[in-house]
């Protein structure tokens, strides 16, 4: 994992040192005049994106998704009615109003309950590896969309509040562009004068061109990829999809005053300019203990305030049909109940949820026994679900890629559909 970490955060420094040397002052300092929506209706209407909404730690799906009243691992919860098939927690109650346009895969099964592999195999459909770095979701959207959207001036893959995980073998083209809930891009900090940058990026430009012209490797032409993406970076107007101060702020409240809620209204501004894969990092679901005073007085009024919001946004502005939602963790939670009342890692039967373009809305997906312990339907891997959401989205699987060693790679490592997820399979 230490090689997978060092190309991540070499890939964030040579990022940010270009913006601290050559846009630092600038950025700040743009005045922007174009509105999203006008941007939005600029985009052709058969371009999808894709939303994950990354619940760190693991939830308890169990709690949220798929109850057990009557059982001895239920739990305190009690399951609502929904606008879809099946029932959610209580504790969700504005999402379930919009159940219709999401499906519940209660059936998943995997086998990494590490949250480091966990998180790992569940953003690339590969267990890690200490041979070859493999790419995650968002870059293998960002390489897949991204480079079709001539348009798109800002990076194709934004982490919000967390870094996900990298772009593996595909270079640092397609790496997460990490900023917080507020738009502030991660690890930048200001300090040269306006006047100096244009020098600066002449000097920058000079030296790229020169080390590839020496031959230096594949390094020096991704560093020359970043670089260009940095000056358009600097100049664009799209850059005001950041600013989530923008919105009224009925939006705002609606969303919620949280790190998660205003990472999914910057979500949808992304996704509004055309950027393919957004992913929205909300912590603290590794609920050992006091799981469920956690849940309900703390992360499930958020998680239902922001997720309700985002889906009834997208679907009022007519952009659902083109934006997928993806939520899941690295694993779901143990369905017995520990001595501290909470829940220990759980990989054998847990659930996802899907929705927006290409997947299908309303649906309960495969079902776990009475007590949650195992998965009773067709189980489904991370392989699958990564395979089902390329679909969704109208990438091939039968694309490959080559990885930096020459070896030949499937783009969802040959996971299958999941049966029923896709709308019109």
């Amino acid at each position: 994992m230490g090689k997978r970490s060092q190309g991540n955060r070499m890939t964030r420094r040579h990022f940010t040192e270009h913006l601290m040397g050559a846009a630092a002052m600038a950025i700040p300092a743009m005045t922007f005049t174009r509105s999203l929506r006008a941007n939005a209706a600029e985009l052709k209407k058969n371009e999808r994106s894709c939303i994950l909404l990354w619940m760190s730690g693991g939830p308890a799906t169990i709690d949220i998704w798929d109850l057990k009243p009557g059982s001895v691992n239920g739990g305190p919860f009690q399951p609502i009615a929904t606008t879809g098939e099946g029932q959610i927690s209580e504790h969700m109650p504005q999402t379930a109003q919009l159940m219709k346009h999401l499906s519940i895969v209660r059936s998943m099964s995997t086998r990494e309950a590490d949250h480091g592999r966990g998180r790992y195999y569940m953003h690339t459909g590969y267990v890690p590896n200490p041979t070859i770095d493999h790419p995650s979701y968002g870059s293998v959207v960002a390489q897949q969309l991204g480079d079709q959207r001539e348009s798109l001036e800002i990076p194709p893959f934004v982490a919000i509040g967390g870094s996900s995980v990298g772009p593996g073998f595909l270079g640092m083209s397609y790496a997460p562009f990490v900023v917080n809930s507020q738009g502030r891009i991660q690890d930048l900090k200001l300090g040269i004068e306006a006047s100096r940058a244009a020098s600066r990026m002449q000097l920058l430009n000079a030296l790229e061109k020169r080390f590839i012209e020496e031959d230096r490797g594949l390094a020096a032409s991704e560093h020359a990829k970043v670089l260009r993406k940095t000056q358009d970076l600097m100049t664009s107007k799209q850059m005001d999809a950041f600013r989530v101060e923008q919105e009224p702020a009925e939006v705002r409240e609606r969303y919620g005053n949280t790190n998660f809620g205003r990472g999914c209204l910057m979500a949808r501004r992304l996704v509004e300019v055309g950027v393919p894969f957004v992913e929205v990092d909300f912590g603290g679901w590794d609920t050992h203990s006091n799981n469920f005073a956690t849940l309900q007085n703390n992360r499930l009024p958020q998680l239902d305030q922001g997720m309700s919001a985002l889906v009834a946004d997208l679907e009022q502005r007519g952009m659902l049909g083109n934006t997928a939602i993806l939520w899941m963790g690295e694993f779901g939670r143990t369905p017995n109940i520990n001595g501290n009342t909470g829940r220990d890692h759980w990989a054998r039967s847990w659930s996802v949820v899907a929705g927006g373009a290409g997947f299908a809305g309303g649906k309960v997906i495969g079902e776990t026994n009475a007590d949650g312990t195992a998965v009773e339907t067709e189980p489904y891997t991370s392989e699958d679900l990564l395979a089902t959401t390329l679909s969704a989205l109208g990438i091939s699987l039968d694309s490959r890629f080559t990885s930096r060693s020459g070896r030949p790679m499937k783009i969802a490592n040959g996971g299958r559909l999941i049966k029923g997820l896709l709308a019109n399979a």
